[in-house]
């Protein structure tokens, strides 16, 4: 039986890189994303089954729908990628950011607990499963100018990790991927140096391996493993000095 994943911000970047890693494998594959006519195209090019699902994942509508109409052709997925993101650099001080905040928020934390709510039960139910979230070092640590993504991407790891512990007793497992940077349209908005910038694809492949080892959380590049730790217990003094220095997230439209 092929391997069925699910994948949300499936139209661009890590979520369209992780759709063709997993079509190298005959997956039958859902793919989610709020631009249909780039999932067309992405679904028109894959060597798979793929069925495309125009979705907003603030929206749990939308998301109970897409999963109920993939369920209804293919029955339950093996894997559900919480992929969907989206960055801005935010200042509390401006009132128009108020908003971005809200949509950072709604996106990349709430959103991944729309889409994995209509798969946990029929998980329970068959007796497995695997939920991803793609979170970010960035969330290991506040960064000045980058509230609002920090915030969202820290609550998304402490949310995958309440969720992993919940479940593990019902044979689901729970995978947390925190990319550094990554070659992909939101880091192409970055006019900074970024170390360790990886290719998409090969990113990719090292996320769908450690996903089928069923890894409970991965830094990926490797040399960000390193500075992740780094940064998770580095003195006040010190994380201060560096950040102050950091290079800050423009304020993008989201």
């Amino acid at each position: 039986m092929p391997l069925k994943v699910i994948i949300t911000g499936a139209n661009s970047g890590i979520g369209k890189a992780l759709a063709i890693e997993y079509a190298k494998q005959g997956a039958v594959l859902g793919l989610m994303a709020r631009n249909q006519d780039a999932l067309k195209i992405i679904q028109d090019k894959l060597p798979c089954e793929a069925l495309i699902y125009s979705v907003d994942v603030t929206d749990l509508a939308q998301c109970r729908w897409a999963a109920e109409a993939f369920m209804a052709q293919h029955g339950t997925p093996d894997i559900v990628i919480a992929n969907a993101g989206i960055s801005s650099g935010t200042m509390t001080e401006n009132f128009s950011d108020l908003d971005i905040f809200k949509k950072i928020i709604a996106t990349n934390l709430v959103g991944a607990a729309h889409i994995f709510h209509p798969f946990i039960k029929p998980f329970k139910a068959r007796g497995f499963g695997q939920l991803v979230g793609v979170s970010s070092v960035a969330g290991i640590r506040g960064l000045p100018g980058a509230g609002a993504y920090s915030a969202s991407k820290s609550a998304l790891t402490n949310y995958l990790e309440s969720l992993r512990i919940e479940l593990a007793s019902d044979n689901i497992h729970v995978t947390t991927i925190a990319p550094g940077y990554i070659k992909s349209p939101m880091t192409d908005a970055n006019d900074f140096t970024m170390p360790f910038l990886m290719p998409v694809d090969r990113a990719a492949q090292v996320m769908v391996k450690a996903i089928k080892n069923k890894k409970r959380f991965l830094i990926v590049p490797w040399q960000m493993n390193l500075i992740g730790r780094i940064m998770h217990v580095l003195p006040i003094f010190a994380w201060d000095w560096l950040a102050k220095k950091a290079p800050r997230k423009k304020r993008l439209p989201v």
